[in-house]
């Protein structure tokens, strides 16, 4: 059991002149339940190398279990430095593909090519694609096999705009992910905000937020078990 988890490179917050990256825990999580369950995981991102991190997910406020064992995991940490390039993987040589979220995938993910493509050969291969929190923008430019928004008439779900206006950000991504999700034929639901969602439609699997990033996990896995 191979899984791909893509991370995005983009770590300028809009015109706030704040970072932004991938968000701890939306990654540690997912990592360690696949791991501990045997899997291999491989990381990339579009440039390669060393993905910059949400630096408010390392505050104190936001610590998990997972995110404490990540702070003291070097191998992992240098696993980390060292991702792979997109443009140089191919979606054969995995089981299924994982995209953590924090803000920065709305900027590059979201029409990086490479990601696009890839996602579409998971899809057509019929295995497993995840996104969580803000990373179903991934999903935006993808089509389906009929050449349709892949989205498109799919139970999904992603950060909610209520949630953003929340970390005060409305005003400063590109979009409002829930509202692009619905434009793009998406059958949005969501949670109460901040709690754990995940929702899975055949081999898509999206979870609304950090708190969703285990159960998306472990929805996975099951998938991968059958």
């Amino acid at each position: 059991m191979k899984v791909l988890i893509v991370l995005t490179s983009h770590s300028e917050l809009g015109n706030t002149g704040k970072k932004t990256g991938f968000w701890i825990e939306e990654f540690a999580a997912p990592y360690y339940i696949l791991r501990d369950t045997g899997a291999v995981v491989a990381l990339a991102s579009p440039k390669g190398g060393q993905p910059p991190i949400d630096p408010a997910s390392a505050e104190p406020a936001n610590q998990t279990e997972a995110t404490l064992r990540f702070d003291k995991d070097v191998p992992l940490q240098e696993l980390l430095a060292h991702t792979h390039k997109l443009s140089e993987l191919s979606a054969d040589d995995y089981d299924a593909v994982f995209y953590p979220g924090g803000h920065g995938p709305l900027w590059d993910l979201t029409t990086d090519e490479d990601s696009i493509n890839l996602i579409q050969s998971f899809w057509v291969s019929k295995k497993p694609v995840v996104a969580v929190c803000h990373a179903p923008s991934v999903l935006l430019n993808v089509k389906d096999e009929n050449g349709n928004p892949l989205v498109h008439g799919k139970k999904v779900t992603g950060f909610t705009n209520t949630e953003e206006a929340a970390v005060q950000l409305t005003d400063i991504v590109p979009f409002l992910l829930e509202d692009e999700l619905k434009s793009k034929g998406g059958i949005y639901s969501k949670a109460a905000d901040w709690a754990s969602y995940v929702v899975t439609d055949g081999l898509l699997i999206t979870g609304q937020n950090p708190a969703s990033s285990a159960e998306a996990a472990k929805q996975l896995l099951a998938l991968l078990k059958k």
